[in-house]
């Protein structure tokens, strides 16, 4: 679910932030996860990474297709390596409140696709992904509804 679906339009996109954007059903992974549930995780939800995280669900790496694919081409089966043993550890991470366009910057600046969503004590609160953005920004576009008494 993201708060842009149930946005009426007429916001004002640079006031909008991650807490607009960012999907709240979101499959994460503890490090223990093999790369064979991780590779079907991102296949069949059709996202090119998963968040990991440990007991507390606190965000502690991202596995990325890039990452499977590299093991499978460093002659690894999937089946027998973990996240914790690909991941990439203390991945790049926006706060809820951080605003639409640092969001945007950041995932030009470091060609990202998407990035996780954590609050104040690191604990993943959902994912932003460019499309997540560009859907805020069109609703952010229309005209608001005629309000009728």
């Amino acid at each position: 679910m993201r708060r842009v679906d149930y946005m009426l339009g007429g916001e004002d996109f640079k006031k909008m932030s991650a807490s607009h954007f960012m999907q709240t059903d979101v499959y994460y992974y503890p490090k223990s996860a093999t790369g064979d549930k991780l590779a079907t995780a991102i296949t069949m939800g059709g996202f090119g990474s998963v968040p990991i995280v440990d007991k507390g669900k606190k965000l502690v790496g991202i596995v990325s297709e890039f990452d499977l694919l590299k093991a499978i081409m460093s002659g690894r089966e999937l089946e027998k390596v973990t996240a914790e043993e690909i991941m990439t550890s203390n991945p790049i991470s926006v706060a809820e409140e951080t605003p639409s366009e640092a969001i945007i910057q950041l995932l030009q600046e470091k060609h990202l696709i998407r990035v996780p969503v954590v609050d104040k004590n690191g604990a993943l609160m959902g994912v932003v992904a460019r499309r997540d953005i560009l859907q805020g920004y069109l609703k952010s576009k229309e005209s608001p509804p005629p309000w009728w008494f």
